[in-house]
């Protein structure tokens, strides 16, 4: 057996190898692709899925129509839908659509307590179901079966009395069916509830289309009970003001004022109160609405407001009243900057400003106080004084005002002494606060407050300032003793001072008092430290050559000289000396000069000094052009430097 299998087997393999040989031989024959670029058109799964969708030519199933031709084939084919339905429900028991097509089928072959029980059966299953509920009364609604109807509507508002509609439906049913009764009694039923306020409007409605405006009143009493907001307010007003009632209208306008919040005061309802007043024709009282809103919202929540206002301003007001617009404009805006940012006080001072240009009569001086008063509570977060600056003007303009404007002066000083208690004299203090403070003391009289004010000032914190003003106000009312005191505790305080100390003998200068101011002067040039010495000895030898006293102010440069070789000494010097020569002494006094002249010339030779040289050769050779002689105007151009060209 396996001798006659082996040659099978054999010729099975040849043939195998024959047709792969053949195979290959086809393969080499066919052409090689040399161009492997994608084709220009490309075709996607989706187009050729699309491309057969559109050659389908096979049109959709339809079910044959069914006729039903007796009762017993009717019987049967109510038996089979009925069958399929029940069968549809057994295996989803939720499916509320349905049990809806299931009733409407019922429903359809007129067979109602079928219909009533499939949506009984339906609401055992789910009785929360809006739509169910709505399909099962519209069905008895549309074949006329009115108390079944109310039935359903009563169970459902009593299960979901927040269904809002169901009541209308309910509601517009009886209505229809002309039992206003029995409508008033379901509006009373849900407003129990405390519905939204389509349910109210909704109430009156139906009481004005039955002609019962007393009932849509007392309808809209409830209402603003329930609902205590602007809106249900106003909607009463402007029911009122429909039925004619202006009166009434505008107490539904005062009673909410009272009634409701202040945090419900908003834009939307002072504005419906005063175009109710502007309709009624009470320019008046629709302009104290506005200026009352204006003041109690802010400016945020009242951009509307005001720009009625302005509208109804241009229609009704007259100059001061558009003026009264802008100035409220103004006054928003500067709210708005002042919230944003408290501290910025140029703002404050702008408010202010605004606030005292409105001023009409006495009873608008609150504003202004009010500003001042807000503006001065933003003390400066901390103690240093260039935070201080300007707010310390705010104290100044608001004691201003109430001296000059509001002539109460017993409050323009209390405003100071709160303003000096306000600022920390520890770390610094403002001259001018208590300078105001003592004038504004001497403006009324009172010398000895003044002059306490003062006193403390300079005992507190003393400034150079404080001293000037306590010594100016002294001059000015003759008591030069107070006045010596006070220098004498300025130079006690502040010793180098050289403007204290020329200031207190220009004083005593000024009394006659030469030998005074003489030894003031010397005291003051033997302190071991000065500030500006040089202008206290320019002082010193102004007050000896204005005193003519020659000899002594030639010993004032020698000392002077002994203490700085400065060209403008020497300059100065030689000028006094010029100066110094009478009627018939020019000649002697142009030598002196011109020994000063020589004698600095000198000095700056052997120093070193070049240009103090040429400035000092320069001064001489101008006073001997003025009226020297010749040969030594020729001399001192012969000492002067020459240029000279460097090759």
């Amino acid at each position: 057996r396996q001798e006659d299998e082996r040659p099978k087997s054999t010729a099975t393999v040849r043939a195998r190898r024959s047709r792969a040989a053949e195979k290959m031989s086809a393969m080499s024959n066919m052409p090689k692709v040399t161009n492997k670029q994608p084709a220009p058109m490309q075709i996607t799964a989706e187009q050729i899925l699309r491309e057969a969708r559109e050659r389908q030519e096979d049109e959709p199933y339809t079910a044959p129509a069914q006729k039903v031709m007796d009762p017993e084939e009717l019987a049967v084919y109510r038996m089979k839908e009925r069958k399929q339905y029940e069968d549809r429900l057994r295996m989803n028991r939720n499916a509320m659509g349905a049990w809806i097509k299931y009733a409407a089928f019922e429903e359809a072959q007129r067979d109602f307590e079928r219909a009533r029980s499939v949506y009984e059966r339906a609401i055992d299953v789910d009785h929360r179901n809006s739509a169910l509920w709505l399909k099962y009364a519209e069905m008895e609604m549309r074949n006329r079966h009115i108390n079944a109807a109310r039935n359903v509507w009563d169970r459902a508002v009593t299960l979901m009395p927040r269904m809002d509609q169901f009541w209308f439906k309910y509601i517009y049913m009886e209505e229809m069916l002309g039992n206003v009764a029995g409508a008033r009694a379901l509006f009373d039923r849900w407003t129990e509830w405390e519905p939204e306020d389509h349910a109210w409007t909704s109430f009156v409605r139906l009481e004005l289309r039955a002609n019962q405006p007393d009932r849509a009143r007392a309808v809209f009493q409830r209402y603003v009970a329930c609902h205590n907001l602007p809106r249900a307010w106003v909607k009463w007003a402007k029911f009122e003001e429909k039925q004619g009632q202006t009166a009434n209208s505008r107490a539904v306008f005062e009673a909410a004022m009272q009634e409701m919040d202040e945090r419900d005061h908003g834009e939307a309802f002072f504005l419906a109160f005063a175009q109710f007043e502007e309709r009624a024709k009470e320019a008046e009282r629709a302009r104290a609405i506005y200026k009352y809103a204006l003041e109690a919202l802010p400016r945020s929540q009242a951009l509307d407001l005001h720009k009625k206002y302005v509208q109804f301003e241009k229609q009704h007001g007259d100059r001061r009243g558009i003026e009264n617009v802008v100035v409220t404009r103004k006054r928003f805006a500067y709210e708005e900057a002042v919230k944003a940012d408290p501290h910025t006080y140029d703002v404050w001072f702008d408010y202010a400003r605004l606030e005292e240009s409105a001023i009409e009569a006495e009873a608008d001086y609150h504003r202004v106080r009010d500003v001042y008063e807000r503006a001065v509570a933003n003390v400066p977060p901390a103690a240093d004084k260039r935070l201080w600056r300007r707010y310390i003007y705010l104290w100044l303009k608001y004691a201003l005002f109430e001296e000059l404007t509001a002539l109460d002066a017993e409050r323009a000083a209390a405003v100071l002494a709160e303003a000096r208690r306000v600022v920390p004299h520890e770390h610094f203090t403002f001259a001018k606060l208590w300078v105001h403070a003592a004038h504004l003391e001497v403006r009324q009289k009172r010398l000895d407050a003044a002059r306490k004010l003062l006193g403390q000032a300079i005992g507190r914190c003393p400034k150079d300032k404080l001293f000037k003003e306590y010594v100016q106000l002294e001059l000015q009312l003759g008591d030069v003793e107070r006045c010596r005191k006070l220098y004498g505790r300025y130079l006690e305080w502040s010793p180098s001072n050289c403007a204290a100390w020329a200031a207190y003998a220009d004083l005593e200068a000024s009394l006659g008092e030469a030998s005074r101011s003489r030894a003031i002067f010397e005291l003051a040039v033997g302190q071991e430290q000065l500030d500006m010495p040089e202008s206290l000895w320019k002082a010193y030898l102004d007050f000896e050559i204005g005193a003519s006293e020659w000899d002594k102010a030639r010993a004032l440069y020698r000392r002077l000289l002994a203490r700085t070789r400065h060209v403008k000494v020497w300059l100065s010097f030689a000028t006094m000396e010029v100066e110094a020569g009478g009627e018939g002494e020019g000649e002697a006094a142009r030598e002196r000069a011109a020994a000063v002249y020589a004698e600095a010339e000198a000095s700056f030779r052997e120093s070193g000094q070049k240009d103090e040289r040429v400035l000092v050769l320069e001064a001489w050779r101008d006073m001997l052009a003025r009226g020297g002689s010749e040969a030594a105007l020729a001399s001192v151009e012969a000492k002067m430097p020459k240029r000279v060209k460097k090759r």
